[in-house]
C-alpha cells in the first residue's frame, strides 16, 4: 500500500475551528458497509442495546506547551510528549538551532529545564524546581491544541478540549470521539443497559503527523502508554459470551484494546506502537466511534482497516459532499466493522 492511497481533498472551511455550543450538537455518519445514514449525535443512545459495552478513554489532556528562552538567548517552543517522574519529561523542542546536551531552558518566565540529551527525535528535559512537574504545567503551561485549529487556545478551548470523563493526566491530544459526551448522555446510556467501561491510552503529539514513507510499511509509529483495568477485561468477556457488541469510543480506546488483545486480553499496563493497516485482524472492537482524520494519516488507515478502505473512502465522499465537520472538534462517524 501506498500512502497516497490514503490521500483527499478537503475543503479548508469544513476544518471545525470551534466545538458546537453544546455536547451531543454534533452530527453523526452511521456507517454499515456501503450504507450510510445521516443522523444526529443524540441520536447515538438508539444504536446501542442493553448489553453492549461502551468503552472510553479517560486519559486527561495536560497543558503541555512552554514557550521561552534558550539560555543564550534564542526562542524555544516546548512541546511535552511524555512525562516521565516528578520533574522528567521528553519533549519536542522548536528553535532556530536545537539546544545541546547541558544548556538551560528559561520557560514561562520562572521556570529552569536542563536539556539531558536526545532520545530519538525527543528531548529529555528535567526541571529544577521542586514542585511536581504536572502541576509546573497546569500553572505555567499551555493547551496544546492540533496544529489545523488556527487560534490560540482560551477559556472555551479548556473547557471543551476535554472529555468530561478525563480523569488521569497524561495525554497531550485529546480523544476526541469522547468529546461529544455530555454527563446526561453517559446517564442515559447506562440507564438504558450500556455498560460503560474504561481505558486509559496517553494520547502522544505524534497522532497529528502525517505518513511521510512513500509506502505505508515503512512508517515507524510512536510509542504510547496504555492502562485497562480488570473491569473493563471482565465487561468484555461477558459481551463476547452473550453475543452483545463492544463499541470502542475513539481510535485510542481501540488502539489499547487491540493491543493488549494480541496475547489475550488482560488486565494491566503496556506500551503500543500498534500500527493498523488494511488487512489487521481485530480481536476486540465491533463498532468504533469516531471523528473524521486527516489525509494520509494513521488513524484514516486505522478506520480504513475496520470499515473496509472502498467504504470509507466512499463515506468521506459522502461526508464532504454533505459538509459535515472534520477532525478534532468536528462531527462524528460510527462505524461497524467489516466481517467479510
Amino acid at each position: 500500500m501506498r500512502t497516497d492511497d490514503f490521500d483527499f481533498d478537503l475543503p479548508e472551511n469544513l476544518i471545525a475551528q470551534h466545538p458546537p455550543s453544546e455536547h451531543g450538537l454534533s452530527r453523526l455518519l452511521c456507517m454499515k458497509g456501503h450504507a450510510l445514514e445521516d443522523a444526529m449525535f443524540s441520536d447515538f443512545p438508539q444504536k446501542m442495546k442493553a448489553g453492549d459495552v461502551l468503552v472510553l478513554n479517560d486519559t486527561r489532556v495536560i497543558k503541555a506547551r512552554l514557550f521561552g528562552f534558550k539560555q543564550s538567548g534564542g526562542k524555544v517552543e516546548v512541546l511535552i510528549e511524555r512525562v516521565l517522574g516528578e520533574h522528567e519529561a521528553l519533549a519536542q523542542i522548536r528553535a532556530s538551532k536545537s539546544p545541546a546536551a547541558g544548556s538551560l531552558l528559561i520557560l514561562a518566565e520562572k521556570l529552569e529545564a536542563w536539556v539531558k540529551g536526545r532520545e530519538g527525535e525527543f528531548f529529555r528535559l528535567r526541571f529544577s524546581s521542586d514542585t511536581p512537574l504536572l502541576e509546573l504545567l497546569e500553572q505555567y503551561g499551555n493547551l496544546p491544541l492540533p496544529p489545523y485549529i488556527s487560534h490560540a487556545a482560551g477559556k472555551e478551548d479548556e473547557a471543551r478540549y476535554q472529555t468530561v470523563f478525563a480523569r488521569k493526566s497524561g495525554a497531550v491530544a485529546a480523544p476526541t470521539a469522547g468529546l461529544h459526551f455530555s454527563d446526561g448522555m453517559l446517564k442515559t446510556l447506562e440507564s438504558s443497559g450500556v455498560r460503560i467501561r474504561y481505558v486509559t491510552l496517553h494520547v502522544g503529539a505524534g497522532t497529528f503527523q502525517p505518513v511521510r514513507a512513500v509506502y505505508v510499511k515503512d512508517h515507524a509509529m510512536h510509542s504510547e502508554r496504555y492502562e485497562i483495568p480488570q473491569e473493563t477485561v471482565d465487561a468484555i468477556v461477558q459481551a463476547k459470551a452473550s453475543g452483545s457488541r463492544v463499541v470502542a469510543v475513539g481510535t485510542t480506546s481501540l488502539r489499547a484494546l487491540e493491543s493488549a488483545a494480541r496475547e489475550g486480553l488482560k488486565a494491566g499496563c503496556g506500551e503500543t506502537r500498534i500500527f493498523i493497516t488494511p488487512g489487521f485482524q481485530f480481536l476486540v472492537a465491533d463498532a468504533l466511534l469516531t471523528n473524521f482524520h486527516l489525509p494520509k494519516s494513521t488513524l484514516l488507515m486505522l478506520v480504513s482497516a475496520f470499515g473496509g478502505t472502498d467504504e470509507i473512502r466512499a463515506a468521506y465522499r459522502h461526508a464532504i459532499r454533505n459538509a459535515y465537520r472534520f477532525f478534532s472538534y468536528g462531527d462524528a462517524m460510527l462505524i461497524e466493522r467489516k466481517t467479510t
